[in-house]
């Protein structure tokens, strides 16, 4: 490391500021690597290396052609990628080139301040994709590094060093953060300018508007968080981890191959019924808590069966209960959002006597599955589910599933155009989608009325903020079988294959990497998943604090502050009466600056005065060594003795590497000391009392 630290203190300071000017640019695109095309990384870091390598080489930057073809470039492979160069994702990736682009073109400070702004907006761009608290450290990081590089280049005389202008960016930081903090405050809450749409089908567990069986060979479990629950119960102890079911997309059209909600695209028209009412009663006592709902770009809102109540959700957006008793708000959930929900687990939901509106509930399309038709009507033929009627039937599928040697995995391999037949007779394994859909098909085919539900179940306990944690490898998929006499019933037959999966036991786990297992080895087992959860509560308080400020906390902060019936434009007199502060302030700040002086200058000043009333003006330019000696010259020693030596302990206090003594104790010195007169009788030394 020493021969690079002595490198790098003699580089010369152009090349110093653009080294370090490029590596906060480079911290700065890197958390976009993984939103943007792989070429654009590629390019971007090309482009930034060459640019260091000229400035380590003191080589001539390249002509504007060269940056032409580059730029020509640029412009079509984002065509090329996107398809158009307007947009988040196509602006993203152009934002990046036009900044490496930019250092390329730095010859002066107006190309520097355009490369500052040009990463101040590249910056703000992170959060188009995140805005998780590590998202929120790394960009602080880049701010100071940029601050650090403008205030660099506004000191273009000497070497200062880059210690100094971290130090001066970090106290602006501190001094802007004030004016942040009331903008944070008091700025009208809003809708997000941007979503992230989710068209990209992959083979990970999470939640989705369709299901699509058989396509996936193997599941890979996503451990990021979907929600979090904080129960109002004594101690926020929820229902049994069984019991926690929460509804999000309800399917009941099935083609073959997929199954979609009523009325989505995609699904059969054949399936189409107008909507019906809930037909929802509840009994008991209720469930109350809060959900804090991670963006699943779906309009879905996550709540325990059943809500009977629309969840309290923030001003703009509204929620429906879909026939299905699902909340379906008015636009996809596309930042993190937070409401109340009240459940009753108690309940009674649908018809109880057959109708018509429940057929669409039995269509099955034609030409798939036979050997599953064939099977429902064997086990109809059996004379206990004869005579037992639906439950009995639902009874021996599930006694089936738990006897027939089926297994639940991550990886069953990819179905052929037969899902329902393969899981039952082929494969005899596969994740909750393929058993819910194969089990859903043998009860049409065997007339009894059924759908699947999908959503997230079970979750686990986060033991430092008391909040239930339901990760994406906890979406699941049941179904709902409807029974005369009790309405829609809650069947999940992934229960009967592997118990472990939907209670209290032992559930499916992310694959811990070499460094977990490393950790553990060392540290001590379960170090990782305490840190985990640590972390985890913390990223939930930013949640709550930062992510979640809402127009309804803004309005409630002005309650708590008198104002009864706060509105938007009490938030604006708010924000304006802060800003007309903060300027009263700089003024203030302003006028201080203005009238202060430097100590030491005021003491050298006090020091000449005094001269001048002794018999000796002296000019305002001289230093304290110089006017030492024109005391010596004037008066003479010793009588010249303790002025002079005043003077020099002056000088030592400002210029000397580590002062021997302080500002403080001259002025003490200064108030007792005599000064030299020419009047006095004998020699030139004697003296008269010093003025206060």
């Amino acid at each position: 490391m020493t021969p690079l630290r002595h490198t790098l203190a003699n580089l010369p300071r152009e090349t110093r500021d653009t080294l370090f000017l490029l590596a906060t640019v480079g911290w700065v695109v890197l958390p976009l690597v993984a939103h943007i095309p792989v070429w654009t990384s590629l390019l971007a870091a090309l482009l930034l290396a060459w640019r260091g390598t000229l400035a380590l080489r003191a080589q001539p930057l390249p002509g504007r052609w060269k940056l032409g073809l580059l730029l020509a470039l640029s412009v079509v492979l984002t065509l090329a990628s996107h398809r158009t160069i307007v947009g988040r994702d196509a602006g993203v990736t152009l934002i990046v080139l036009l900044l490496a682009l930019k250092t390329l073109e730095l010859r002066a400070r107006r190309d520097a301040m355009v490369i500052f702004f040009l990463g101040f907006f590249t910056m703000l761009s992170n959060f188009f994709f995140s805005q998780s608290l590590a998202t929120a450290a790394a960009m602080l990081v880049a701010l100071l590094g940029l601050l650090a590089a403008l205030v660099n280049a506004h000191m273009p005389v000497g070497r200062p060093p880059l210690s100094e202008s971290l130090r001066l960016a970090g106290r602006m930081a501190l001094l802007g953060a004030p004016v942040m903090l009331a903008l944070f405050v008091l700025f009208p809450r809003m809708a997000p300018l941007w979503g992230m749409p989710n068209d990209n089908p992959s083979g990970r567990s999470g939640l989705s508007g369709k299901m699509v069986v058989g396509n996936v060979a193997s599941l890979a479990l996503d451990d990021g968080i979907a929600l979090r629950v904080r129960f109002d119960t004594p101690g926020g102890a929820p229902p049994p981890q069984s019991a926690l079911y929460f509804r999000g997309p309800v399917l009941s059209a099935f083609d073959g191959r997929e199954w979609f909600a009523f009325g989505q695209p995609g699904a059969p028209a054949t399936a189409w019924r107008p909507p019906t009412a809930p037909a929802l009663e509840v009994r008991g006592e209720p469930l109350r808590y809060e959900v804090t709902l991670e963006a699943l770009r779906l309009p879905w809102l996550l709540t325990l069966d059943a809500a009977p109540e629309s969840p309290e959700l923030p001003p703009g957006l509204r929620a429906g209960m879909a026939p299905e008793l699902s909340w379906i708000a008015n636009r996809p959930i596309n930042e993190v959002l937070r409401y109340r929900a009240v459940s009753y687990p108690d309940f009674t939901h649908g018809p109880q006597q057959n109708t018509q509106r429940l057929r669409p509930y039995l269509e099955l399309p034609e030409g798939f599955d036979p050997r599953t038709r064939e099977l429902a009507r064997q086990l109809q033929t059996d004379p206990a589910v004869a005579a037992g009627g639906a439950p009995a039937f639902v009874q021996a599928a599930l006694e089936r599933l738990r006897t027939g040697g089926y297994a639940y995995t991550l990886e069953p391999g990819v179905y052929g155009q037969h899902t329902a037949d393969a899981f039952w007779f082929e494969q005899k394994a596969g994740f909750c989608e393929h058993i819910a859909s194969a089990f859903a098909v043998l009860l049409r085919a065997a007339g009894i009325p059924v759908r699947i539900v999908t959503g997230y179940q079970g979750g686990e306990m986060n033991g430092i903020d008391g909040y239930w944690t339901l990760r994406q490898a906890d979406a699941h998929a049941w179904t709902e079988v409807w029974l005369e006499g009790r309405g829609w019933v809650r069947v999940d037959p992934t229960g009967a294959v592997a118990p472990a999966r939907i209670g209290a036991l032992q559930r499916l786990q992310v694959p811990r990497g070499v460094f977990g297992n490393a950790v553990d080895t060392v540290i001590g087992p379960g170090f990782i998943a305490r840190a985990r959860a640590v972390w985890e509560a913390v990223n939930n308080r930013w949640n709550q604090w930062v992510l979640n400020y809402t127009q309804s906390q803004q309005l409630d902060l002005l309650k708590s502050l008198g104002i009864e019936s706060p509105s938007w434009q009490d938030l604006a007199r708010g924000l304006g009466g802060l800003a007309a502060l903060a300027a009263l302030g700089g003024v203030a700040w302003s006028l201080w600056e203005r009238r202060r002086h430097d100590p030491w200058l005021r003491l050298l000043d006090r020091a000449r005065r005094r001269l001048a009333r002794a018999g000796l003006p002296l000019p305002d330019h001289l230093p304290p060594r110089a006017m030492a000696q024109r005391v010596r010259d004037h008066f003479g020693e010793p009588a010249a003795a303790p002025a002079a030596a005043w003077l020099l302990r002056l000088e030592q206090a400002r210029y000397a590497p580590r002062p021997a003594v302080a500002l403080a104790e001259l002025q003490r010195e200064l108030r007792g000391l005599r000064w030299p007169t020419p009047n006095a009788p004998g020699a030139p030394g004697a003296a008269q009392p010093a003025d206060a």
